[in-house]
């Protein structure tokens, strides 16, 4: 076999294997995560904490953020429920211009749940972050998780892998048009939750434990 004939099938191998590695990765959250999402608030069991995963309000073109206002309505839906007695927000403040949980607070607030039932947490700077942090930081060793049902699954492997007995409601979806790019990004996210599961990943900071009461 030539070496340009070698180098074609190592390529399509390769890319065979990336592919099988996606489809596999997917799988294994999608089926870890059964039973443990509910759609509907009626039907979610109780818990004291809902941790609920940050974004943005707004997109880098300027316009409103569905994925953003679809998890504030669900929060808020669960807390007026009675679903949550206290909402724990986890997201990215590593920039001085940029605060997914205060801009999270904010909206809630709004929304009607009371400032003193919500708990920030600044430094969920991933997923991972967020869900191990809410047990080691926060001491919650069974919450509800608050996002997307793609995102939900994901948090929720996370979840089974470190010990902790979560569950998820699942935020209104955006169209498949607008969130194509997210759902791409989600794919490779999947793939690299298994690489740092693999190497041993922990949160960028843990710090001092913060009681919820």
């Amino acid at each position: 076999m030539s070496k340009k004939k070698s180098f074609r099938v190592d390529v399509v191998l390769l890319v065979l294997f990336f592919f099988m590695a996606i489809v596999m990765c997917n799988r294994r959250v999608t089926n870890s995560a059964m039973g443990k999402c509910y759609d509907e608030v009626g039907l979610i069991p109780h818990n004291k904490v809902g941790l609920l995963l940050g974004t943005a309000p707004r997109l880098g073109n300027g316009c409103r953020n569905a994925y953003f206002d679809y998890r504030i309505e669900a929060t808020v839906n669960l807390y007026k429920a009675g679903k949550i007695d206290y909402v724990l927000i986890s997201g990215d403040n590593r920039k001085q211009d940029y605060n997914e949980p205060e801009e999270m607070r904010n909206a809630l607030v709004a929304g009607g749940i009371p400032s003193e039932k919500i708990v920030l947490d600044y430094a969920g700077f991933r997923t991972l972050d967020s869900v191990v942090r809410a047990d080691k930081v926060f001491g919650q060793k069974s919450f509800t998780i608050i996002s997307q049902k793609f995102h939900n699954e994901r948090a929720l492997y996370l979840a089974e892998y470190f010990g902790i007995d979560a569950i998820a409601l699942n935020a209104k979806d955006v169209s498949a048009f607008w969130g194509f790019k997210t759902k791409c990004r989600e794919v490779l996210a999947r793939v690299k939750l298994f690489i740092d599961l693999q190497i041993g990943k922990q949160p960028k900071f843990l710090g001092e434990k913060v009681e919820i009461q």
